[in-house]
């Protein structure tokens, strides 16, 4: 598809005399303050498996590339590679998939994916990723925004798409002879402008939308994390880094980190299926990895566990998705204080946006870091358009080669989340502090409108969870004749405690301005999340006005 968003400057010129904030007050815009970071030539032919590959040193790691944390079976780098080249003449010659052809998986996370996603990247083919728990209903929709030449599923998921798409199974003899080919060359001329992977946005405030990422955005993302590596030679002799996976590999952030580890020559443990903390917890000791890649639940969890863990090799953990809330990661890092919680930003549309590399930037706790590399930010007042300062609360709009092409026959969505110049407009309410760490407020469309004043739900979530007894909780709009919306509280008590409706009433009252104040309270026994963390709010909202709150 043609790009949305046009080309921006990749790193503000040397000329410009930027603040300790990264803020340039000329053109009021916010800079990445780390350094610049180098791509290859946009007009070469380069596709993102080639590239993360030309990454590796030579010879190839010994270490295995890949490992299932289930079975304990591994894939070295060699092995890996062949897998690849095997596939990619499979692929073309006896699936009949070629360039621009899109390639639908509906599969858990298995050692079967990867190779399988870099051999039709190799070729370029289109990947498109989804939850295999989805409902019948639901695929149908992504497949009506994909349109797949080819599907991939196991024999378990095969059942929900439709008899006339043609499905190769993972577990079955087709698909295991296309890796017992010769491994011939099967070069592909693609354009870093192809598009390499459509992922879909999230579905919690309406249909689900189709992003096109180009190979461009993928090969930007894989030059993010090889700038930002541990040298080889400065880790313990023999003990390369390996991380656990635990994000499933059709989420954008499980195929950013995939990339990330087979790009820097690290063992990346697999995890998949509907698995809990335990099963996490237990891989993540017995294969003594070094970094974990997990969303807010696994490290509110981790936080909470009531044995001891001899996660000794445990270096630092990727927290991503969604918000985490500061009462956790002060329990985490209390819990693990050798540990780095490296909190992060980023979505299916731009990428990445902020990260933290370092321990001095791990004690930011309500913050997501400083801005990734080559990434340009503005912070927009919602009612007047102005460009904000540091400090300054408004909608965050990005530039960077990060950012997605578009969305997939969607151009009444493209129009409303690009501007003319090319700034994505995330929807996030946000302010950056005066040494450049990014703070997310609230998604705009979530605020609460209390009379003429909005609510941002968020903070008073961050406060719930400072309440002793709380376990967890959130807060939605709440229909009202008067005030139009008040904030309503779902609130989850720790196991025998008891909390009355006013005591958390109060509680908030205290610490927030009058019009922020919860107004209603209903406990109950669980938050619905997406696996990602993120609260389904309009299922809240939906129970609150229309259902019954024993059910949740």
């Amino acid at each position: 598809m043609e790009k949305r968003n046009a080309a921006p400057p990749l790193s503000p010129p040397s000329s410009l005399r930027l603040r300790s904030s990264g803020f340039h007050a000329p053109s009021r815009t916010f800079h990445s303050l780390r350094p610049s970071l180098p791509l290859p030539p946009a007009e070469r032919r380069l596709n993102v498996a080639a590239y993360a590959f030309s990454l590796l040193p030579s010879p190839l790691p010994a270490n295995p590339a890949l490992v299932d944390a289930s079975t304990g079976d591994t894939v070295r780098f060699p092995e890996l590679l062949s897998q690849i080249r095997s596939l990619a003449a499979a692929l073309r010659s006896r699936a009949g998939i070629s360039r621009g052809h899109c390639v639908f998986f509906l599969a858990p996370t298995s050692l079967d994916i990867p190779p399988l996603y870099l051999a039709l990247l190799s070729i370029g083919a289109v990947v498109s990723g989804a939850n295999p728990a989805s409902s019948p209903r639901e695929i149908a929709h992504l497949l009506s925004l994909s349109k797949p030449r080819v599907a991939f599923a196991t024999s378990a998921t095969a059942s929900k798409l439709p008899a006339g798409l043609d499905t190769i199974i993972l577990d079955s003899s087709r698909f295991r002879s296309f890796l017992d080919g010769d491994g011939g060359e099967a070069v592909e001329e693609v354009e870093q402008s192809d598009v390499a992977v459509v992922q879909f946005s999230s579905g919690t405030t309406g249909m689900m939308k189709a992003a096109a990422l180009s190979h461009r955005n993928m090969i930007a993302i894989a030059a993010a994390f090889h700038s930002v590596r541990d040298p080889v030679a400065e880790r313990s002799p023999g003990r390369p880094e390996a991380t656990l996976l635990a994000a499933p590999l059709f989420h954008s952030m499980g195929f950013a980190f995939l990339l990330k580890g087979l790009a820097l020559g690290e063992t990346t443990v697999l995890i998949g299926g509907r698995v809990g903390v335990k099963e996490i917890v237990q891989a993540a000791e017995r294969y003594r990895v070094t970094s974990l890649t997990v969303a807010p639940p696994v490290v509110v969890e981790m936080a909470r566990w009531p044995e001891p863990l001899e996660l000794v090799a445990l270096e630092y953990v990727n927290c991503g998705g969604a918000p985490l809330p500061e009462a956790a990661a002060v329990r985490f890092m209390k819990r693990f204080p050798r540990v780095e919680l490296r909190q992060g930003c980023g979505s299916t549309e731009a990428g990445a946006i902020s990260m933290m590399i370092d321990q001095e930037e791990c004690r930011r706790l309500r913050s997501v870091g400083r801005l990734a590399q080559n990434v340009e930010a503005m912070i927009v007042d919602t009612t007047t358009g102005e460009r904000l300062s540091v400090g300054q609360t408004g909608e965050l709009w990005l530039r960077s080669p990060f950012i997605m092409l578009g969305y997939v026959g969607n151009e009444e969505a493209n129009d409303a989340t690009f501007d003319s110049s090319g700034w994505l407009k995330t929807g996030d309410l946000c302010y950056f502090d005066e040494d450049g760490f990014l703070f997310i407020v609230d998604r705009l469309k979530e605020l609460i409108k209390y009379k003429a004043y909005q609510v941002p739900p968020a903070e008073l979530e961050h406060l719930l969870q400072l309440l002793p007894g709380v376990a967890d909780a959130a807060v939605v709009a709440y229909p009202d004749e008067e005030a139009g919306q008040i904030p309503m509280a779902f609130v989850v008590l720790q196991p025998g405690i008891n909390l009355s409706e006013e005591a958390i009433m109060d509680f908030i009252a205290k610490q927030v301005a009058p019009y922020k104040k919860i107004r209603k309270v209903v406990f109950a026994n669980s938050i619905p999340k997406t696996p990602s963390g993120k609260i389904l709010r309009a299922e809240l909202r939906n129970h609150s006005v229309f259902g019954s709150m024993s059910k949740l």
